[in-house]
């Protein structure tokens, strides 16, 4: 029998992930692995009394005393003594052939890892089979259990004051401008980030520290924070010599590397308009609203406290978003429905008061749609149990690469020149008034002071407090 006349037999299956086993005389040793590999994962189908003796082709073998296997399987997953958790499947009886098939499906589990005897036979998917799950894969499934909460939890030796007040004022003052009817803008700072439980009485949450804290408070509580944006002069990380030409220094907080990392990601796209002040394209362009929303995608369901980090890869011919932590439906479901299960609810929250993020979802129908405007291609989305990726082709070959690099080197260096022409008339201004003068980012203005300094044409003199900026002739 081959796979079409078996799943015509069977027409009423959900096909998601599926394995066959034999049990001609009973319950097959390897099913435990497979429930533990299927509750691990997506969920999916065991059918009894089936072998695939080669590709797409099967052998009904059936299944004999079927009520007692059936009744064995089920009490053994209900019983909670093979297993650490008590796990419900869905189970159908057929026949085929005249002879009877046994399926059961075994949906996702909600706390993992789900195990039977001891924790290392911990089992998950790997393609269309089963293998035992690596030290690192179960420490990730423990964190599942406190998806949506761990990064909401208090740090209670932390208050209000250990927050950076500039990133405070300037999200502020972004909200002000980006959503001026919202109710948040009538109140303080600190009243805000009281009311959507950023902070309390109890102390500043996790996701609070990631936002508006600083660097060496999230190394302190969380460990090795960071963030990282690479651009690699080849179409993969194994075929580039160098290994990359761009590495994004180190940021103090998730407000800082949205914009640092939004400014490189627009560079590299071919764009009518440059970006405004506030991060925005002029002209709200659809490949700029795709990435856009990766972006915020990325940062807003990280899981922060993997030992792992998020990642974003700029390839000659596509652009690629790593993330610790997996997604939290298959992707087909999220796809397909407004889910909205955040990672970590308080930063979607602060990303969704500047309208950054939306409102319900994943965002996986924005980025599909402007990106397919943008070249007709949709984004690839990809995953396991401890990382999820989205990857979008730029199609950019050799010449479009070169003619980019060259545009971008012009404009660069025109920024650089006006910056200068600032400095030697004013060396001691803010970062802020650097920007509004040159109608760039603060983290536009950071980036062009830096080539500066690498190529030699300026230095700093004195302390951050009171020095200036010296022209180097």
């Amino acid at each position: 029998m081959d796979r079409n006349e078996l799943f015509a037999k069977l027409e009423d299956i959900e096909w998601e992930d599926l394995e066959f086993k034999s049990a001609e005389n009973g319950l097959p040793k390897s099913i435990w692995e497979t429930v533990s590999a299927f509750a691990n994962s997506a969920g999916g189908w065991i059918f009894l009394g089936i072998s695939e003796t080669k590709k797409n082709q099967f052998d009904v073998s059936g299944v004999k005393q079927a009520s007692k296997i059936e009744q064995d399987f089920l009490n053994t997953l209900n019983a909670a003594e093979k297993f650490n958790c008590v796990i419900r499947p869905r189970a159908k009886k057929y026949k085929v052939q005249n002879k009877t098939l046994l399926g059961f499906y075994i949906p996702i589990a909600k706390n993992k890892p789900v195990y039977f005897n001891s924790l290392k036979n911990t089992y998950v998917r790997s393609g269309s089979g089963d293998r035992k799950a690596s030290s690192e894969e179960i420490d990730a499934l423990y964190r599942e259990q406190a998806y949506g909460t761990k990064s909401s939890e208090f740090i209670e030796e932390l208050s209000f004051e250990d927050l950076s007040s500039q990133t405070i004022d300037e999200y502020m003052g972004f909200m002000n401008r980006a959503n001026p009817s919202i109710r948040y803008n009538q109140m303080s700072a600190k009243d805000f980030l009281t009311k959507i439980r950023a902070i309390s009485d109890k102390g500043v949450s996790y996701s609070a520290l990631l936002f508006f804290g600083t660097k060496e408070l999230a190394d302190q509580y969380i460990g090795d924070f960071r963030i990282d944006l690479l651009e690699v002069p080849a179409d993969s990380y194994s075929n580039a010599n160098p290994r990359y030409t761009f590495r994004l220094v180190e940021q103090e907080n998730l407000w800082q590397y949205y914009f640092a990392m939004m400014h490189r990601i627009a560079s590299h796209i071919e764009l009518p308009f440059n970006m405004d002040n506030q991060g925005f394209n002029v002209g709200n362009h659809p490949q700029l609203i795709a990435l856009r929303e990766a972006l915020v995608n990325m940062l807003m369901h990280a899981d922060y406290f993997s030992p792992m980090k998020s990642r974003v890869r700029i390839f000659t011919n596509h652009i690629e978003f790593f993330n610790p932590g997996a997604f939290p439906k298959p992707i087909e479901t999220l796809i397909s429905e407004d889910v909205s299960l955040p990672r970590n609810p308080v930063l979607a929250t602060l990303f969704r008061c500047i309208k950054l993020a939306e409102n319900a979802g994943f965002g996986f129908d924005k980025m599909q749609d402007n990106w397919f405007t943008y070249n007709k291609t949709k984004p690839e989305f990809r995953g396991d149990i401890d990382f999820s990726v989205v990857d979008f082709q730029t199609g950019a070959n050799k010449t479009t690469t070169k003619t980019t690099i060259k545009t971008t080197t012009k404009t660069t260096t025109k920024k650089q020149e006006n910056l200068l022409k600032l400095i030697k008339s004013h060396p001691d201004l803010t970062l802020d008034l650097y920007a509004d003068k040159l109608d760039l980012t603060k983290d536009g203005v950071r980036y062009h002071l830096d080539k500066l300094k690498e190529t030699g044409k300026i230095r700093y003199v004195g302390s951050k407090r009171s020095g200036y900026w010296e022209i180097i002739e």
